[in-house]
């Protein structure tokens, strides 16, 4: 399953337009939206030169680079924001061009829009806990306890993520997740100018950028930063692919990410440093100067992995 990040925003802070400039969705551009209003959901493709150079050596003519699953919800409510509980990090927008805009001001109210959301998600949830327990079943008393407690914290103005007792896993609190600030403005990310380049040729758009990375690549660099992200890839005579894995995971895990077939399947995964194949020019160069290795399930995979993975189903 692909990694999520959820984009919040006060109205016109250009969040929809960040959404498109990462996704090339096209969502409509509007300066209210109601509750009954979906959110959107797109794909964020992370550029990685790493992938270019590997997929030359296999001679793979087809590239997939990593992605990363988009969600824009349409306003700060609770029943919208609730939409972003499965997020792993979520992108906070905020307004830097008009003529009086505090970006400063506007992270501290996306905050509290944040912890009342948490709130009343915790609230319902103590309440269906609360008609469960009835039934005299002890994991829904447990449940109630922790939730009165947490309640209670909560209610005081306290924040989640500073609570020392236990927390029930199954609420996925926002509070939690990594916030990541992008000023929409002059002296942050211009989302618009980002659209407008992204549909230039490659060249002209890096002509215009003068040798600097793109605004959009440096929000992809912040998440992976927050989350603790890896790159690994696979490559063969037909595709080239690079996946993204959380830091300290295994070969399992990256099989898993590949298939769950190949993950239940998995007997032994080759391994050669990408910047080792590039080098050498081919796996059998690489096999035969010692640079690629055979590793199990629990080898800790490292970014910039080459990995084939032995497996039987």
């Amino acid at each position: 399953m692909a990694l999520e990040v959820g984009i919040v925003g006060l109205p016109n802070a250009g969040k929809t337009t960040l959404f498109n400039a990462l996704t090339q969705a096209g969502a409509e551009i509007t300066a209210y939206a109601s509750v009954s209003e979906k959110p959107n959901v797109g794909m964020a493709l992370l550029a990685d030169d790493r992938l270019v150079q590997v997929a030359a050596v296999e001679g793979s003519p087809k590239m997939t680079p990593a992605a990363i699953r988009v969600v824009d919800v349409p306003g700060t409510g609770s029943a919208l924001l609730g939409n972003l509980r499965r997020a792993d990090a979520i992108l906070a927008v905020l307004d830097g061009f008009s003529s009086d805009a505090d970006p400063d001001a506007d992270l501290e109210r996306l905050r509290a829009e944040l912890r009342v959301a948490d709130l009343d998600h915790v609230a319902r949830r103590r309440e269906k806990a609360a008609s469960d327990a009835k039934s005299g079943a002890s994991a829904p008393r447990t449940e109630l306890a922790e939730l009165d407690g947490l309640l209670a914290y909560l209610q005081a103005g306290a924040a989640i993520a500073d609570y020392d007792q236990a927390v029930p896993s199954s609420l996925d609190p926002l509070t939690t997740k990594p916030l990541i600030r992008v000023t929409n403005g002059p002296v942050g990310v211009d989302a618009k100018l980002e659209t407008e380049l992204h549909e230039l040729p490659e060249e002209e758009a890096a002509e215009f950028r003068d040798g600097r990375p793109s605004a959009i690549d440096e929000i992809a660099l912040a998440l992976s930063d927050a989350l603790g992200l890896l790159s690994f890839f696979t490559a063969s005579e037909t595709e080239a692919r690079a996946w993204t894995l959380r830091q300290g995971e295994t070969a399992l895990a990256a099989a898993a990410a590949i298939h769950t077939d190949i993950a239940r399947g998995f007997i032994r995964c080759e391994v050669i440093r990408w910047d080792d194949l590039v080098a050498l020019g081919s796996r059998a160069e690489a096999a035969r100067q010692g640079k690629q290795r055979l590793e199990g399930r629990d080898y800790v995979v490292a970014d910039g992995d080459v990995l084939r993975v032995r497996f039987k189903v």
